[in-house]
């Protein structure tokens, strides 16, 4: 039924769909009514409390419209823009996006600079509109080797968390400069790190421990993740957390992905629910074993050692 009525609807895009502006960090963009009436659809079933992007075929873009690479990364940001504004409607909590991977440094200097600059950019944009973000509850982290990146970049990066980290309407986990290997790597090391120093023992290292040492923390495992660009494999991407996740591909490049893309996503995930939601209870009891009150010490200093680092990157 809900099939039928998107594909009938679908007949009433905007004509404008194709036509890109500069878009702010949440998009102004209202929706039509027949978006509108495709939302409460799809609304009307289980919705994804987390969902990840892989915002892929920004290169493909540009050479699809014969504009620069950074253009086509441009064009990326703003769909990104619409994406968020979505999610809101549809009353998705938490949204994580990849956004630069550690390879992506293996990129000519030309695409990476340019990357770079274009991330200095939005986020000084970011900055600028605190009080949109406050007004919608937006709390902003960045998940990656943040130690990678230009120190101009870092400081904007952490004033934007620090001064969201209050908000809790919504949830915006940006990875970058991150892979999901460095990010399991980094877990085990700082845990052999409590283990050398004695603050840890063999048996406090359980499934759930590790994950509390990872980036991404503070975050459940992705309900949904979404791929555009027809690609078929994961990139690196939370390799460990997407394990039980409904994982949704679709050949549609990322600056051409629509709301009706999106709800189709959704609606995909709502067919599969019954079935994640029986696996990932089972790995959820087995992943939770009761800590030891050390064990949780020691994630709490981890935490706030990387608050720290934020502020002295900020100031």
């Amino acid at each position: 039924m809900k099939r039928c009525l998107l594909k009938t609807i679908r007949f009433f895009i905007d004509k404008n769909k194709n036509q890109y502006i500069t878009m702010s960090w949440i998009s102004d963009h209202r929706l039509s009514w027949a978006q509108k009436l495709g939302v409460r659809i799809i609304g009307s079933g289980h919705i994804p409390k987390h969902v990840a992007f892989i915002m892929d075929g920004n290169r493909r873009f540009a050479r699809k419209h014969n504009v620069q690479k950074i253009e086509g990364h441009s064009k990326g940001f703003d769909r990104l823009s619409e994406t968020l504004n979505w999610c809101l409607e549809l009353g998705i909590k938490e949204v994580t996006v990849y956004a630069f991977s550690i390879e992506n440094f293996k990129r000519s200097q030309e695409e990476v600079d340019g990357l770079m600059n274009l991330a200095r950019q939005k986020f000084e944009r970011l900055l600028d509109e605190k009080d949109k973000l406050m007004e919608h509850g937006v709390h902003i982290r960045v998940i990656g080797n943040l130690n990678l990146l230009p120190l101009d970049l870092r400081k904007v990066m952490a004033k934007a968390m620090l001064m969201t980290k209050e908000n809790s309407k919504a949830i915006l986990n940006i990875a970058f400069a991150y892979t999901g290997r460095e990010e399991i790597l980094r877990g085990v090391q700082e845990t052999a790190d409590g283990v050398s120093n004695g603050i840890l023992t063999p048996a406090d290292i359980t499934q759930d421990f590790l994950s509390k040492t990872f980036y991404s923390n503070n975050s459940p495992i992705p309900d949904l993740l979404i791929r555009t660009s027809g690609e078929v494999r994961l990139s690196d991407f939370l390799l460990w957390q997407v394990s039980c996740s409904c994982i949704y591909l679709t050949d549609v490049l990322w600056p051409d992905f629509t709301v009706w893309d999106f709800l189709s996503a959704v609606f995909y995930y709502q067919r599969c629910h019954q079935k994640l939601k029986n696996v990932q209870q089972i790995e959820k009891e087995c992943g939770e074993l009761n800590q030891r009150v050390v064990a949780e010490d020691f994630i709490m200093k981890l935490n706030n050692k990387r608050e720290m680092c934020l502020a002295q990157w900020a100031n």
